[in-house]
């Protein structure tokens, strides 16, 4: 058994005063499948970097394997595939690449084209491929699904399910719990280990979250309970050991014992008091041990605005074209009040064309395409990477409220220091939640979303899909993820 030690790491990045990770210890088993889960801006990118050794820390990581990344850096995009795996794969055979690709769907004439010219999809089947031909590697891999469409994911899942020996940064629930053996969750205040898939630890997790609030609420009252009782026992001791002290021999008994009685009774209060007072303490050190990992996941809102018509957007027999070539083909929907419209099909079936069409870029169509008049949308987009500057200046150019912009980005756990951040050191999670709370803050009739939960971690994933189902805006979306696409969708349009 091959094991990967972390002993003490803390790692904090310079020039902050705030550390990642502190103290942190624990251990990995070579073998195992082991996803990565946590919140955006936890440091599981970080945690990568740390054990490819980029980063200086203190602690020790020890292992016997060597550790790759995924995605692979590619400098020269216009070689033949076959020399790219062959550099990165030096003493592989013909027939073990062979195998891997087929067990990945892949055509064996995608290694003799230039690697510029393979899809995004293409490419990380390929590169994965080539990373699992290396002997005695440890693959960290760093969420590969957002090129992939949702058939691509399923392949990709089953593939890695029938490996071992690698770490998965992913926050596609079933593509993890499709491949996954273990879970290593960075939480608030430290990290663990469980085994199992991302279901069996979710389940562990708001059934622990459950018995914490519970048990919380029930010292809260116990506390109060003993507060109360101490100051009362306290109060009682004071009237006992005045007694002792002084009395006055016209209105108490004379006695000759009543000095010790007083003495014996103050010391009994007081002994009480103080057992009440150490129970007090007690509770209060073990209520400040609940509730530390509890997941900030409050609920989102939305007012959507109320269209004067039932109908909103209409297409009927539409195909679209980029010069000769159709993106899609006879296409017929429509997007009427209240409809939650998922847009599904593989990479370049035409989905992102025709949320261009509708969003009004001068695209070349034929058929029949209707949008209401005075139709205002919200639209997020795929594309982070224009994103910078601070979320003040964001909010302003946007002509969104602040204070509203900021409330939801607190709901989906940004911390008051991002704030002050430049948006260009956002995790890509980070900014994808950004385009997120500006399309809630926006007056529409209609949302429309291009692939939004790329990089968003599963809790905020979830905290998503409570708000689409509580308030029904009317939305049409693009997105691979199989679980929100089944609980969000009344329709799905198929490409």
């Amino acid at each position: 058994m091959s094991l990967i030690n972390i002993s003490n790491l803390t790692f904090a990045y310079e020039g902050s005063y705030d550390n990642i990770f502190e103290n942190v210890s624990f251990q990995i088993d070579a073998s195992w499948k082991l996803g990565f889960t946590g919140r955006n801006g936890r440091g599981k990118t970080t945690f990568l970097n740390l054990l490819l050794g980029k980063y200086k820390y203190s602690g020790s990581i020890s292992a016997s394997v060597s550790f790759e990344y995924f995605p692979f850096e590619v400098a020269d995009k216009t070689i033949n595939t076959i020399e790219i795996v062959e550099n990165i794969s030096l003493e592989h055979l013909h027939w073990e690449l062979m195998r891997e690709l087929s067990l990945l769907e892949i055509d064996e004439d995608v290694l003799y084209r230039p690697f510029g010219t393979l899809s995004n999809g293409e490419r990380t089947k390929v590169l994965l491929a080539t990373l699992f031909l290396r002997e005695n590697s440890f693959l960290l891999i760093d969420e590969p699904t957002n090129h992939l469409d949702m058939h691509g994911r399923e392949i990709v899942s089953n593939y890695l399910n029938s490996k071992k020996g690698f770490i998965l940064v992913s926050h596609d629930r079933a593509f993890l719990d499709g491949c996954i053996d273990h879970i290593l969750s960075i939480n608030k205040t430290n990290i663990e280990i469980q085994r199992g898939n991302f279901s069996s630890w979710l389940v562990n997790k708001e059934r622990q979250d459950s018995f914490e609030l519970a048990e919380n609420e029930k010292l809260k009252k116990e506390i109060k309970r003993l507060e109360k009782t101490a100051r009362e026992k306290a109060a009682w001791s004071n009237i006992a050991e005045s007694r002792k002290i002084g009395f006055d021999p016209a209105k108490t008994e004379k006695s000759i014992g009543r000095r010790s009685y007083e003495g014996v009774k103050s010391r009994k209060l007081m002994k009480r008091a103080k057992v009440i007072e150490a129970r007090q303490q007690k509770a209060i050190a073990k209520k400040s041990n609940l509730l530390k990992n509890l997941e900030n996941s409050e609920n989102l809102k939305i007012a959507q605005l109320y269209y004067h018509a039932n109908r909103l957007v209409a297409f009927d027999d539409v195909s679209i074209f980029y010069g000769e070539k159709a993106a899609c083909r006879n296409v017929s929907f429509t997007v009427e009040q209240g409809d939650r419209i998922a847009l599904c099909g593989k990479n370049g079936s035409g989905k992102s064309s025709i949320i261009k069409l509708i969003c009004e870029e001068n695209i070349t169509y034929t058929g029949s395409f209707q949008k209401g008049s005075r139709l205002l949308i919200s639209y997020v987009s795929q594309d982070t990477s224009y994103l910078n500057g601070n979320l003040s200046d964001y909010a302003l150019q946007n002509g969104i409220d602040e204070s509203l912009f900021k409330a939801i980005l607190r709901k989906l756990d940004f911390s008051r220091v991002q704030f002050e951040k430049d948006m260009r050191d956002f995790s890509g999670g980070q900014k994808k939640k950004v385009l997120i709370a500006k399309s809630l803050c926006e007056k529409a009739h209609l949302l429309i979303w291009d692939e939004p939960l790329n990089f968003i971690d599963a809790i905020s994933r979830m905290q998503i899909e409570e708000l689409l189902l509580e308030f029904k805006p009317t939305i049409l979306f693009v997105e691979h993820d199989s679980v929100f696409c089944s609980n969000i969708a009344t329709e799905i349009v198929q490409l």
